[in-house]
């Protein structure tokens, strides 16, 4: 895939946490290169300004999933969305943004002594009844180092019948939610590829996907039809709400780590991420998860957007096999 140097220039300008993964993924760039760049997560930009952030027990805004009440950014009655400053976004944020683990080196001690969740004041490295929770939060664990084997656990014992997963099991649902298939699946294929042993993991993640590969990403098993607009609605930050892109860039990630070939079944998802493509070559910002942040991320809806520009161009490279290896 050719890029101008003004598309290029644009993605470069970019925050460090951005343009370190624009290096690697998209250009190419030798590992002493885009390794440097990554390394600037921890002293500039977004990614030292959420670590100045982080409360001295550290969590953030003094709580798991929302923030303490009484904090500046607590959630407020009747309003839209949620809050995106506690501990569970922030540090889902870091880790995604390339962070090294080693810039929050005593975290996962401090949370295990002083985080509990919202539901039923679990301990925070436990998890709870959450399946997009849960998912997160095993990824985190591996990669600050904490004991989340049991999270593995868990995933294989809330399994649905059907392959998937929901978040409203507890409410006695039993046919699976894109929303939570996916963020198990991530946090399961994070977890096998930064962890030694295979935990059972490769069986477990081979239903969930097939769950989501039967439906192309798209479509209900029913009916055959789209499983709702925000489908197909791209939007950073991702938070936990499914979209194809974040979908189709699980598969990616899932298929550089195994070195297996992209599934047919997600061409019709891939060619609708390629007809959203600008004369400019970029994508636009379509959807904003309402809420308080630390501060504001991306561009405002509407614009050109470079973090969902260098998920598309990714995913698009991989699926024309022009990606680089780089497990």
């Amino acid at each position: 895939m050719e890029h101008t140097d003004e598309l290029t220039r644009w993605l470069l300008d970019t925050d460090p946490a951005l343009r370190w993964q624009v290096q690697r993924d998209l250009l190419g760039a030798d590992e002493g290169t885009w390794r440097a760049t990554r390394t600037l997560v921890a002293t500039e930009g977004m990614g030292v300004a959420l670590l100045a952030e982080q409360d001295p027990d550290g969590q953030w805004a003094g709580g798991s999933y929302f923030p303490a009440a009484g904090h500046p950014t607590a959630w407020v009655k009747g309003q839209q969305g949620q809050p995106w400053t506690a501990t569970t976004w922030s540090l889902k944020t870091l880790r995604e943004w390339g962070l090294d683990a080693a810039a929050l080196a005593g975290t996962a001690e401090k949370l295990d002594r002083n985080c509990r969740w919202d539901y039923d004041d679990l301990p925070y490295w436990a998890g709870e009844v959450d399946a997009c929770i849960n998912g997160f939060t095993l990824a985190t664990g591996t990669w600050l180092g904490a004991d989340v084997s049991g999270l593995v656990r868990w995933f294989a014992d809330h399994q649905l019948a059907d392959g998937g997963w929901n978040c409203e099991w507890v409410e006695g649902s039993t046919r699976s939610s894109f929303h939570s298939t996916l963020n198990a699946l991530e946090g399961l294929r994070y977890r096998q590829a930064h962890h030694d042993a295979d935990e059972g993991i490769s069986a477990i993640r081979a239903r969930g996907e097939q769950y989501l590969l039967e439906r192309h990403l798209l479509n209900r098993a029913s009916t055959g039809e789209q499983v709702g607009p925000w489908a197909t609605r791209f939007g950073y930050p991702f938070r936990w709400r499914y979209n194809v892109l974040v979908a189709l860039d699980y598969f990616r990630r899932a298929s550089e780590l195994h070195g297996t070939a992209p599934d047919p079944r997600l061409a019709e998802a891939v060619e609708m991420v390629r007809g959203r493509r600008q004369a400019d070559g970029t994508w636009l910002q379509e959807d904003h998860l309402p809420g308080q942040e630390w501060f504001v991320i991306d561009v405002p809806v509407g614009r050109p957007s470079p973090w969902l520009t260098l998920y598309a161009l990714r995913v698009l490279r991989w699926w024309d096999g022009e990606s680089v290896d780089h497990r």
